[in-house]
């Protein structure tokens, strides 16, 4: 029954990568499929990265109601623009070559994601729930520090910072995007490969050692693979905090398994899917701009107060 619900989950992304693609397709054809093309890859790569990420993270803290951002991506990526607007100015901000730092991102919120948790985490996984509040903290402070600093800001210049705050698909680097494919698919060939170790990890530590599993070596390691899923899909397009949870959510419900070898990919063909249908719709039949991400924002908010309540003790 898992096998056949992932095969309809693949189905429907090429399905409506199709819709995407193709839909009123005019002369020139061949420019038009191009942009349309740069634009698909973005939004696969992000929906993919961040869906998958929230998997593998709620594995790993036993909580499905936890996504990535709850560490503190989000707040360090906005804290990063912030910074170099306030340090360089609006004009010299703008003439920062585009690879340069996109990889300077990449590199900084995957550093301090892993001194984050080898800090935390240096006398075993049983910290995690100590590593979960440290990163709710930190995001807080950098919040801040970053609210702090925009009101330093003279208007133009927070304007760029306000532009970078907010997930934004068009006019993504060509350069930028082929490296975001290739990592993504690294990286989620590792996560795959770790996924008959998930397997194990899902039942809880205590358990998992006792069948022998390296539980802090895979627990370790799944956590290097999401802080640079989300590192990626955040450099590339800006933060989507709550995709994941939507596309992890959905993943559970529609293939009820607990074999991750499906979940994982059911929930980045999922995030794929949402936001690929979700432009196509404002895009093509609403005629509207940029309001994708915040869609997605407000959807994810409803879906985590759902289950929050949902749980709550009566």
């Amino acid at each position: 029954m898992a096998k056949i619900r992932f095969l309809c989950l693949i189905a429907v992304f090429f399905g409506v990568c199709a819709l995407f693609l193709l839909w009123q397709l005019r002369d020139p054809k061949a420019l038009i499929l191009s942009l349309r093309l740069t634009k698909l890859g973005a939004l696969v790569v992000v929906g993919a990265a961040v869906g998958a990420a929230t998997v593998v993270f709620q594995t790993i803290t036993a909580n499905r109601l936890l996504t990535p951002g709850i560490v503190g991506f989000d707040a360090l990526y906005i804290f990063l623009q912030t910074m170099l607007v306030m340090t360089l100015g609006g004009t010299g901000y703008a003439t920062l070559p585009q690879l340069g730092q996109f990889g300077a991102e990449i590199v900084t919120m995957v550093v301090t994601a892993l001194l984050l948790f080898g800090l935390m985490l240096r006398r075993g996984t049983e910290d995690m729930l100590r590593l979960i509040l440290t990163g709710v903290i930190l995001g807080v402070l950098l919040r801040g520090l970053a609210g702090l600093a925009q009101r330093l800001l003279d208007p133009s210049e927070f304007a760029i910072v306000q532009g970078a705050s907010f997930a934004s698909f068009g006019g993504v680097d060509k350069t930028q995007l082929w490296i975001a494919m290739v990592l993504l698919a690294v990286t989620l060939l590792f996560a795959m490969r770790l996924s008959r170790q998930l397997d194990i990890v899902a039942l809880g530590r205590t358990t998992a050692r006792s069948l022998g599993q390296e539980y802090d070596r895979v627990v370790l390691a799944s956590l290097a693979l999401v802080a640079l899923l989300v590192a990626v899909s955040t450099a590339l397009v800006g933060p989507v905090t709550f995709l994941g949870l939507l596309a992890a959510s959905l993943a559970y419900a529609f293939v009820p398994t607990w074999r991750h070898i499906y979940l994982i990919p059911a929930a980045a063909l999922i995030g794929a899917s949402i936001l690929i249908f979700g432009q196509f719709v404002f895009e093509r039949l609403l005629g509207l701009q940029s309001t994708l991400a915040v869609i997605v924002e407000f959807a994810g908010g409803l879906l985590f107060l759902a289950l929050v309540l949902r749980r709550s003790p009566r």
